[in-house]
């Protein structure tokens, strides 16, 4: 799969199966978000890496899921995430650009995660309090966002947007996500 096809195929999932996801492989999301831009080459992000089953069931209820279609977007018993990587910004480092770096380094694990066959779920809606205290995060860690990681156990699709950004599930369950046409973005000066 070339870099295209992950960009392309990458979609939210929200529906996993309950296979787990093996530390090397994990390792290597996380490889791929340490090699990520950082502004100033400062490098102020770290990980946390959940994958005991205690602690991922703990950490569920910290997250909101699918604001747009909540309850019906948030994954069911039996498809929860079978994984979290907790996006963590060190402030003791002069994380000036760290909004940006975050957002470089998860497009990385999201895109390795497409080569892997895992799907992911990227929250910024999350109870950092709670969170923070269920994993001892100590104070000068932000918490950023919360990846949720499994194998997909649904095939969301993208479609061409008409009227509204709004994801939604059609008749048979599906999630569509709607994108805008290219030549409603881009402006061409040559």
């Amino acid at each position: 799969m070339d870099v295209n096809q992950a960009i392309t195929k990458r979609r939210t999932i929200r529906r996993f199966k309950q296979d787990p996801i093996s530390l090397d492989v994990l390792k290597k999301l996380i490889e791929a978000a340490r090699v990520a831009p950082s502004g100033a080459n400062v490098q102020p992000l770290r990980y946390i890496v959940a994958t005991n089953p205690e602690l991922v069931q703990q950490t569920f209820p910290c997250l909101k899921w699918a604001g747009y279609i909540a309850p019906a977007g948030n994954p069911p018993e039996g498809e929860h995430p079978t994984a979290y990587i907790i996006v963590l910004v060190n402030t003791e480092d002069n994380a000036g650009a760290a909004e940006r770096d975050v957002g470089a380094a998860v497009e990385n694990i999201l895109l390795a995660a497409v080569e892997e066959g895992i799907g992911t779920c990227w929250i910024g809606s999350v109870d950092r309090k709670r969170l923070r205290g269920i994993y001892k995060i100590p104070e000068h860690l932000l918490i950023d966002s919360v990846l949720a990681l499994g194998y997909p156990n649904e095939q969301p699709v993208m479609i061409e947007m008409t009227d509204s950004i709004r994801y939604f599930k059609d008749e048979s369950g599906t999630l569509n996500v709607p994108k805008r046409k290219l030549e409603d973005i881009l402006e061409v000066r040559d």
